[in-house]
């Protein structure tokens, strides 16, 4: 995808870059490439392969759900920003919060979001399941957003406990989705959470297939969860 049809598919679907936005969207494919050369943030480094793979298909969700009205957003094992700093480019009055295992990403995020001059970001060191454990941050997103983090039956319980009563979780997934749903159907119960809406769509140029759930929010999560790092991933709630 060159840069002229990510813009214009973009424009296509309501959403119209101004020239600051279009200019840290190459910045950001710059930096993102300069910093990949030093540690492993994507295994796609081309120019098309970025705006389609990682920009597009980040904003893709947008699309779907009305970010306008959202204030605070938080993703999770967002890795080398996606799909919250796309997302903020576009809307620049989010609030984003990222959380990162890997210490080394949340250096390039900070660097990052200062050469694109991003306000109101915050980039967090942890094991998201020690972060959603902790008060300052359980229970106070508008919106949860992840992509490519893992299956939905062990990402339910990284994502839904940091969303606020009412609010969302938004789940990015690519081929197999219904089977994830189905797998994961008890744990988004037990964690609070009911699937609103589900968009089925293609990628364009490439065809491939993606999914966006959308969770809502509609109980308070029970305090044992997430339980310990490592433990939702051995063995996910049933």
């Amino acid at each position: 995808m060159n840069e002229q049809l990510f813009i214009q598919s973009l424009k296509n679907n309501g959403i119209e870059l101004n020239e600051t936005q279009i200019e840290q969207f190459r910045k950001y494919f710059e930096i993102l490439v300069e910093w990949n050369e030093k540690m492993n943030l994507t295994a796609i480094t081309d120019f098309e392969g970025v705006y389609l793979k990682h920009f597009y298909d980040s904003i893709s969700a947008a699309i779907y759900f009305d970010f306008t009205k959202v204030e605070t957003l938080c993703d999770v094992g967002a890795g080398a920003g996606f799909p919250s700093i796309p997302l903020k480019i576009c809307f620049p009055h989010l609030q984003v919060t990222i959380v990162d295992s890997l210490n080394k990403r949340i250096t390039f995020l900070n660097h990052l979001s200062e050469q694109l001059n991003l306000r109101n970001c915050r980039f967090v060191h942890a094991r998201a399941e020690e972060f959603g454990q902790n008060p300052a941050y359980r229970e106070q997103f508008d919106i949860v957003t992840a992509r490519a983090v893992a299956r939905l039956n062990v990402l339910a319980e990284l994502c839904i406990p940091l969303a606020k009563i009412g609010g969302q979780f938004l789940a990015l997934k690519a081929a197999a989705a219904d089977e994830e749903y189905k797998e994961a159907k008890k744990a988004i119960q037990v964690l609070g959470a009911s699937l609103k809406e589900k968009f089925d769509y293609h990628l364009p140029i490439e065809n491939s297939e993606r999914t966006i759930f959308v969770f809502n929010k509609i109980k308070n999560t029970p305090k044992k969860y997430p339980r310990k790092p490592g433990v939702p991933n051995k063995s996910p709630i049933k």
